[in-house]
């Protein structure tokens, strides 16, 4: 019931990160707080670097080390590199979006350490205090943000004749690898999904009504919850935001009491009965019961039947697959493509192994070009329908071998390529050029890191 993929660091966060405390304390190593660097006008303490590093622990990643602190205060060196011109070019906040950054982060780390308090504790100050912070540095991330996009736009679009002289020029082993890519085409059918439907919900509603006579919730839940992360909890999902849900999902749970019972709740991952564990303000923690809609062996033999009979028509030549997936199949996202596939992240027609669902790639690894697969159950990949089961029969239009980026062939990756790194030159000359005319100083405890940019240490 997670509606997206949640454990992720914050793009740039480290950047960001400014002493969320001024005065001189004593952490765990026995370090005393002071300054470790000054860059300009302004100073960079040593509760900076030990913040990120706390950050990156509690999302999950490794980070307490020499090497890993040296990176970290190389990047907010370039930070205020970049902040101080930000002023100078008087640009300005976007303050609807920081907020909506100041609150995304906030979900993220509450989620992770289980609450406000635990939140609070992790931190050594309150809530309100810490979204004070947050907001100051992001804004600042802002800025920062703002003058990096303003120092690359400034390098015009590659046009092709300039793509042809840099792919000429560089040494082909360092050009990217593009893996082996599949194009395809599917006929799709949806089982009877009023009856499977049916059934759940008998199922949740008798079961909804053995907790009211007196049975508990997490028993049930962990003899019959298809949601296998928490089933053995007794389906409880622990204290998170509620904005990491579905939000049927969480509207549904924040409706209730503590020890209250949903009634069923249907999102993409099937259908719930939620029990309230404990709410506090937009975070709760809840059990839940899933159970998804099964099908049964009388569905997939009808749907094969039909599949095999569109193979045997489009064999006999009696109409083309790309007519057959108009006529037949029932997948919305794909019938006016002809059943063409595409990823509805990228809008791309080409697979690689890791974008298919397993049960496609099983298939599709062993087809010639050309060739028509048996008919097979699978999974919807639609964001709508995630977890759906469906069944098809696949053509491979097109495989592409992995290969090193050709120019002929892959024009727009060896595009992007050459213009990252006219953005990367971009961003170096400029650290290098304020290096030489801002004031900066770095502590002797970090004389001895190898910085990307020597030019820090004068």
């Amino acid at each position: 019931m997670i509606k997206k993929s949640f454990w992720v660091l914050l793009t740039g966060a480290v950047l960001f990160l400014s002493a969320f405390r001024t005065n001189a304390q004593v952490y765990d190593k026995g370090v005393i707080d002071k300054t470790i660097a000054a860059v300009g006008g302004e100073f960079i303490l040593l509760s900076q670097i030990e913040e990120e590093v706390q950050i990156n622990q509690a999302q999950g990643y490794t980070a307490d080390d020499k090497r890993a602190r040296c990176q970290i205060l190389e990047n907010i060196l370039m930070g205020k590199l970049l902040l101080n011109q930000a002023k100078l070019d008087s640009l300005t906040v976007n303050t609807d979006y920081v907020q909506m950054q100041v609150n995304d982060r906030l979900d993220r780390v509450m989620t992770q350490l289980g609450g406000q308090k635990e939140t609070e504790e992790y931190f050594k100050m309150p809530i309100f205090k810490l979204k004070e912070d947050w907001t100051e540095r992001m804004s600042e991330q802002s800025l920062i943000d703002q003058e990096r996009s303003k120092i690359v736009g400034a390098v015009q679009t590659l046009t092709p004749k300039e793509v042809k002289k840099f792919y000429n020029k560089i040494d082909k082993d360092s050009l990217p690898i593009i893996p082996t890519q599949y194009r395809f085409s599917q006929i799709v059918l949806y089982p009877s999904k009023e009856k499977a439907v049916m059934e759940v919900k008998e199922k949740l509603l008798e079961m909804r009504q053995r907790v009211l006579n007196g049975e508990k919730f997490s028993m049930l839940a962990a003899l019959y919850s298809e949601d296998a992360s928490n089933a053995t909890r007794g389906g409880e999902l622990r204290m998170a935001s509620k904005n990491i849900y579905w939000p049927a999902f969480s509207n549904a749970a924040m409706m209730l009491k503590p020890g209250q019972i949903s009634q069923i709740v249907e999102t993409p991952d099937g259908f719930h009965l939620i029990q309230m564990i404990e709410k506090d303000g937009d975070m709760f923690n809840a059990r839940h019961i899933l159970i998804k809609p099964k099908y049964t062996q009388e569905d997939r033999d009808k749907a094969f039947k039909t599949l095999d009979s569109i193979k045997t028509e489009i064999l006999a030549g009696n109409v083309t697959f790309e007519m057959a997936a108009k006529q037949y199949s029932q997948e919305m996202k794909t019938i006016l493509n002809g059943g063409q596939m595409f990823d509805d992240e990228t809008g791309s027609v080409y697979f690689e192994k890791d974008r298919l669902n397993p049960a496609d790639y099983n298939i599709i690894k062993d087809l010639k070009v050309g060739e028509i697969s048996v008919p097979i159950e699978s999974l919807s990949s639609d964001i709508y329908e995630r977890g759906q089961v469906i069944y098809k029969i696949i053509i491979l239009n097109e495989i592409i071998p992995a290969h090193t980026a050709e120019y002929k062939d892959d024009f727009a990756v060896i595009q992007n390529f050459a213009e990252n790194q006219l953005h990367n030159n971009a961003i170096r000359e400029f650290v290098v050029s304020k290096q030489k005319t801002t004031y900066i100083r770095i502590d002797d405890m970090y004389k001895d890191c190898e910085f990307e940019h020597p030019g820090w240490i004068k």
